[in-house]
Order: structure tokens, then C-alpha cells, then sequence
């Protein structure tokens, strides 16, 4: 099952997205503790003309790990080379990559706790002596090691898995954030002003409409302000009001608790399968023919924030308000601890 949140994103809707994004701190709307921080780290390194600490960012996906870093780049006036984990295989595609940085650059890896173990101790001494071993030649007399100097630069790691990031590498970083889900009201600001970007008029309680049923994320916050962008300029006068978001909404299947086709599949086949539970989410992948990683890095997080999911030892498990919510009579499941 495919959620249509994610599959009607489009290239252009990328494109897009990038233009939606703040490029400084004082345009960036919510994570208030995280930003006011990031002021003052920004402002010392500037003062001392050093690079920034290295930072590593955490949370569900689509909360703003990208356009955080993209504003440090700014905020400092440098360059910001952008990667990911799973794109750098080998240790020498990294070398290659830090050997290209400027002084003071910022470089980018998302999905950090993806990078393999042998590309991690590459990074090592890059993150703290800001050189790194080079080893010239094959097998035989003629190997040599080289140690090559870089340029002083800034790390930005963004990870959904923080769990899954290794105890020397999150040790490299000075500065740690966790990003939280945004409330409706911080995600009503960002929908008025990609509004405002995108040319398209929208009252205060369409913008709340949607800001309720965005989970919590700015970055699908934006994807359905685009999608009901459409429907109010096709089937309505072009305005979005509460009523345009609401039938709009209604028709892309996402509930007014923000929940789309997968979340609901989810706790469907977790009650009726599986009893309400404990299941493992493997299994429940299984079940559902998706997988589990998207269950447990998008549906999971916005589940348990809002009591539709409790995880336990043994698995997880639907709560009465899950059941209240898809119109089934709830079985108490104490007993799973």
C-alpha cells in the first residue's frame, strides 16, 4: 500500500519544496530552543573565526534537518556540499568529497547512521584533526599510507535512526538536537507564508485546516497546501478556506486527525490480525506488503505522539483512542507488558 502524500510528489514538487524553504534563522518558524541555540554557536564562531562545531540533527522525517543545515551554510556565508549515507560506498568516494571542501565549507550527510563502518573511520580523523589517511598503491611492498591535511570544515549529520548511529561517530559531534513535531499553530505560520511564496490565497481557518492534518511536519504541511492548491483551483473559486482544505483533505484520504491510507491500514491489521497486539513491525510489514523501516520512520512516531500506538517489549500496540478512531469496539489489552 502506497501512501498518495508520497507519491504524488513529483520533481517539480522537489523544486518546489527547495523554494518553500527558509535561508535564515530569522525567517525559520518553530524549534524555538534549537534555533535561539543555534544563534549564539553561530555568532561565537563567527567572533572567533573558527568553523562551527560539528552538529548532528535527529527526528522524523520532513521536520526541517535539511533547511537547518542549509541555513547554517548561510547564516556563515559558506558553501554547503550535500550527500547522503547510503551514496558514499567506499572510503575513498569520501575522501574525495572532503578533499573538495573550501575552508569553513559545511558538509551535509543525510541518513548519517547509513554510512558503513570502513567510510565511518575515514571520518574519524576528518571530524578532529581535520586530515585524513590516504593509502597509495595495492597489495604488495609498494603500499604506502599518506596522510593528506584538509581544509577546516563543518559536519551536519540529519538521521530518522538516531538508535542506529554508531557511539564513536555521535561522539564526534559537539552539538547534538533532537527535532520535535511542530504545533498546529507554528505549521499554520509556515502554511501562510508558503502561500504567500506560492501565490495562492488562503483564510487563517483553511490554513489551520490543513496545519491539523499535517502531522506535525512542515514538509508535508507544504505537499498538501500544493495538492489542495489544485482542487481549489479547479473545483472551487481558487480560494482556500476551511471548507476547500476540509473536502479537499477528504478526498486525498487524509482524516481529520491527520492520518492517511497506511496509518489507518496499520492499526487496522495490528486490531482485527493481531488482536490490537503486541505485534512485531516486522510482522506487520509483512502484512501490510510494506516496509518496515517507513512504519517505523513515518507512521510510528506521529502514531505514538498522538495515543493511537503504545511499543512494548514484547511489540506493538492499538490503544482504545485507535480503536474509537477507525469505529471498533476496543479489547483491553493490559496484559501485554
Amino acid at each position: 500500500m502506497s501512501r498518495l502524500i508520497e507519491t504524488s510528489f513529483t520533481k517539480e514538487d522537489e523544486k518546489t519544496e527547495v523554494s518553500l524553504r527558509p535561508e535564515f534563522l530569522k525567517d525559520y518558524i518553530g524549534q524555538e530552543k534549537i534555533k535561539e541555540n543555534l544563534k549564539i554557536y553561530i555568532e561565537a564562531s563567527k567572533k572567533r573565526g573558527e568553523p562551527l562545531d560539528h552538529a548532528l540533527f535527529y527526528g522524523p522525517p520532513g521536520l526541517g534537518k535539511t533547511t537547518l543545515a542549509g541555513i547554517i551554510a548561510n547564516e556563515l556565508s559558506v558553501h554547503m556540499k550535500v550527500t547522503s549515507g547510503p551514496a558514499i560506498e567506499r572510503p575513498g568516494e569520501l575522501a574525495a568529497i572532503l578533499n573538495g571542501l573550501e575552508e569553513g565549507d559545511v558538509l551535509f550527510i543525510d541518513e548519517i547512521h547509513r554510512l558503513s563502518r570502513q567510510v565511518e573511520e575515514v571520518l574519524y580523523p576528518a571530524m578532529e584533526d581535520f586530515e585524513i589517511d590516504i593509502i597509495i598503491g595495492k597489495n604488495g611492498e609498494s603500499t604506502k599510507s599518506v596522510r593528506l591535511d584538509l581544509p577546516k570544515f563543518t559536519l551536519i549529520g540529519a538521521t530518522t535512526r538516531s538508535g542506529l548511529l554508531s557511539a564513536p561517530l555521535r561522539a564526534r559531534f559537539g552539538l547534538i538536537e533532537h527535532l520535535e513535531f511542530y504545533t498546529p499553530e507554528e505549521l499554520k505560520r509556515i502554511i501562510i507564508a508558503s502561500a504567500k511564496k506560492l501565490s495562492v490565497e488562503i483564510e487563517d481557518e483553511g490554513a489551520l485546516e490543513l496545519a491539523r492534518r499535517s502531522r506535525g511536519t512542515p514538509r508535508l504541511a507544504n505537499r498538501l497546501l500544493r495538492r489542495v492548491r489544485d482542487f481549489a483551483q479547479i473545483k472551487y473559486d481558487g480560494v482556500i478556506t476551511k471548507e476547500v482544505a476540509d473536502l479537499s483533505l477528504n478526498a486525498m484520504k487524509v482524516d481529520r486527525d491527520g492520518l492517511d491510507e497506511l496509518d489507518r491500514a496499520m492499526l487496522q491489521m495490528l486490531i482485527e490480525n493481531f488482536n490490537g497486539g503486541p505485534a512485531g513491525i516486522d510482522t506487520l510489514a509483512a502484512s501490510l506488503g510494506e516496509d518496515a523501516g517507513t512504519l517505523e520512520d513515518v507512521c510510528e512516531p506521529y502514531l505514538m505522539q498522538n495515543g493511537f500506538l503504545n511499543r512494548t517489549p514484547r511489540g506493538r500496540v492499538a490503544t482504545e483512542k485507535a480503536y474509537r478512531h477507525l469505529g471498533l469496539e476496543f479489547k483491553d489489552s493490559s496484559d501485554y507488558n
